[in-house]
């Protein structure tokens, strides 16, 4: 089992900056990818960013690459996310999602990839 646990979201203005944190905990060890998806209102769940564990090959989708920074911590149990240049469309409930099983990189953005998930953080970004 693999507990995972958001922290870092809030109201912030238009073209300001959040920094996301996401604390997992438990079987990590075996980690192979972290992700952050988000979800805005009567939307679906889309990918943002995702990070693999053992090379630190990172990924973003097109909406945020420039603006999005994924790492991991030193203690590789963490990782962030850096939002810069936020706008309003960036409103939404922002997940984290662990991997344990290696795959395909090019899976990284589908939800089926990740094995667990945090509960959330809402990131409003007000016009």
């Amino acid at each position: 089992q693999v507990q995972v646990v958001e922290s870092g979201g809030g109201l912030v203005q238009a073209g300001g900056s959040l920094r996301l944190s996401c604390v997992t905990s438990g079987r990590t060890f075996s980690t192979y990818a972290m992700a952050w998806f988000r979800q805005a209102p009567g939307k679906e769940r889309e990918f943002v960013a995702a990070i693999r564990w053992f090379d630190g090959r990172t990924d973003y989708a097109d909406s945020v690459k420039g603006r999005f920074t994924i790492s991991r911590g030193n203690a590789k149990t963490t990782v962030y996310l850096q939002m810069n240049s936020l706008n309003p469309e960036d409103t939404a409930v922002y997940y984290c999602a662990a991997g344990l099983h290696q795959r395909d990189w090019s899976l990284k953005s589908a939800l089926g990839v990740y094995d667990y998930w945090g509960q959330g953080t809402q990131v409003t970004v007000s016009s």
